[in-house]
């Protein structure tokens, strides 16, 4: 079955193109023009994917993002013209799961869908048969729905937070660099920098954490990586 993407940005000519290379690559695209327009598709669609542009008219892409988060956790690709990191970093804080700046390469863009989207068919797969939950203290992760609770009260976490935490609560002890869990929750071939990481594991620590500050699930190894206690 085709993915099914949505690609939303006000400049129809870049929509075209985007549109135009996927269906080549045989996945379904929809369009949208303006912030509005996008998060009533969305929430009507059922997509695998959504290429959302962060300058949009009625509501910027940013708002979309997090309104999205609401209701849904298919992945975000944000697309900004701007190349300040916060820009970018703006775009993960409100729950996005990759960032690409524009002027960007088409195959570059592919690249990254198409890493996102084979993560994602990886944990669709019903690979936990034997174990439905994962409890590690307060910490309790469903594998199958897909939700985390501390204490029994449920957080909500992004697609790539819940990998990134289930992959720590899996291997306790066991140091990831930076590079390792770019490679493994990403995609190995996924063409994006390791701030990605640092952002993702700093949301995740604000989420699951009493005082992210003073952690004692995720933990820093300077100079190496991330491990969990």
């Amino acid at each position: 079955m085709a993915y099914k993407i949505l690609v939303v940005d006000d400049e129809k000519l870049i929509v075209k193109g985007i549109k135009f290379s996927l269906e080549q690559d045989g996945m379904e695209v929809d369009s949208a023009f303006d912030g509005e327009e996008a998060l009533n598709l969305i929430k009507a669609g059922n997509y695998d994917l959504v290429v959302l542009d962060v300058m949009l008219p009625k509501m910027d892409g940013l708002e979309v993002c997090q309104q999205t988060r609401e209701f849904s956790q298919v992945p975000i690709i944000m697309v900004t013209a701007k190349g300040e990191d916060m820009d970018k970093i703006m775009g993960l804080e409100y729950g996005a799961d990759d960032y690409i700046t524009k002027p960007f390469n088409i195959l570059e863009l592919k690249a990254r869908i198409k890493a996102i989207l084979r993560r994602s068919v990886k944990k669709a797969a019903p690979v936990k048969e034997a174990a439905k939950t994962l409890k590690i203290r307060e910490l309790e992760l469903e594998y199958e729905s897909r939700r985390v609770f501390i204490d029994g009260k449920e957080t909500n976490l992004t697609a790539k937070e819940f990998d990134l935490l289930e992959l720590f609560m899996e291997n306790p002890g066991k140091v990831y660099s930076r590079e390792n869990l770019l490679d493994t929750v990403w995609g190995y071939d996924y063409p994006g920098d390791v701030r990605t990481v640092d952002v993702h594991v700093r949301r995740l620590r604000e989420k699951i954490e009493a005082n992210p500050s003073e952690p004692k699930y995720i933990f820093t190894k300077w100079g190496v990586g991330y491990y969990f206690n």
